[in-house]
């Protein structure tokens, strides 16, 4: 195996996930102001160092994708914060993409910028103790989107990107998602969603990027939000494996998906259904934000001094996750 395989594995392995607490300074504003606590450095280093120090770290999570802002920070006993999540077992990763910006001749959709300057931004991070990175492409769904030029250059992007990266050590995690916005039917996702996922392949064979190192984060097959005819969640499992089986080459060593806007309790039994009908190879595991933080967060900010609850809660939805990556979750679980 490659030292970028290993890496890779040992990220997404034995039904461990991706913690993704890489919220940018604007958004993690947004969700702690939801729950009415103040959006400074130290309660955003505050609520994450509590994650971070859960025991659920060494047992769940292989990964921690982290924002610029947090990577840099120290605990209140000085220890850096990839220290801190070295600690556990797991790994510290980045996101290294600057964010998706309006993109030219199509000003409906995105495109992601950060090419920039980002093989010295990749050096540092390593220096700081990364080991793998982020960056995310985002498409909508419409009667005319995502649009070829969308499809394109996001998957030219998401090329280049993944080959800095691993010209550094590091494994990329290559997020196309395509968003769960909109009235489309859970059909045509399985159509964008291919599209756009072969594309990106095709640009990462291209490039000559190893994709025996990277991970692969998708978005799940999906009804749009405002669709009327939604699907069962065994439907979004069955849709989602086939185009992952006709689309992702054999090499790709596994599958960490995003939540994307599922409730913490759809985005794990939605994983568990995957997982018990993968007749692939591929790990099927998880890279989530809120589904995996957002309990623990409403818990949090009710006494932000009070670790252990926010803890507790934490190390539950880790575990479930967990159990998920396995296909062994169950309600009966859940609610124990």
């Amino acid at each position: 195996m490659s030292e970028l395989n290993k890496i890779a594995l040992k990220i997404i392995s034995n039904g461990k996930g991706i913690l993704a607490a890489d919220e940018s300074n604007g958004t993690m504003t947004k969700r702690l102001e939801a729950v009415n606590v103040t959006s400074t450095p130290e309660n955003r280093l505050l609520f994450r160092e509590t994650l971070f120090s859960s025991v659920c770290m060494k047992k769940y999570i292989g990964g921690v994708i982290l924002y610029d802002e947090t990577i840099n920070q120290r605990t209140n006993i000085g220890q850096s914060i990839p220290d801190l999540i070295s600690s556990s077992g797991a790994l510290p990763g980045i996101k290294v993409d600057t964010g998706a910006k309006t993109l030219a001749n199509s000003s409906d959709e995105k495109i992601t910028e950060g090419l920039d300057g980002l093989r010295e931004r990749l050096k540092r991070y390593y220096e700081l103790g990364a080991r793998f990175t982020k960056w995310r492409g985002v498409f909508v769904i419409t009667k005319k989107y995502p649009s070829i030029i969308a499809i394109h250059t996001n998957a030219h992007a998401l090329a280049r990107y993944s080959s800095l990266v691993q010209e550094c050590g590091m494994v990329p995690i290559v997020e196309p998602e395509v968003l769960m916005d909109g009235d489309h039917s859970a059909n045509l996702c399985l159509n964008k969603t291919s599209e756009v996922i072969k594309k990106c392949f095709d640009e990462l064979i291209l490039h000559k990027v190893d994709l025996s190192g990277i991970i692969l984060k998708p978005n799940m097959i999906l009804s749009g939000t405002h669709c009327k005819n939604k699907i069962s969640n065994e439907e979004v499992s069955r849709k989602t494996l086939e185009c992952l089986q006709n689309v992702v080459p054999s090499e790709v060593p596994g599958i960490a998906f995003l939540s994307g806007g599922q409730s913490e309790i759809e985005a794990t039994e939605n994983l568990n259904l995957i997982n018990k009908n993968n007749s692939t190879n591929f790990i099927m595991t998880y890279s989530y934000g809120r589904a995996l933080q957002q309990s623990a967060l409403k818990q949090w900010s009710k006494n932000t001094k009070d670790k252990e609850k926010t803890q507790n809660i934490f190390n539950h939805r880790a575990k479930m996750c967990t159990l998920a990556a396995k296909g062994k979750w169950s309600i009966e679980l859940e609610n124990k």
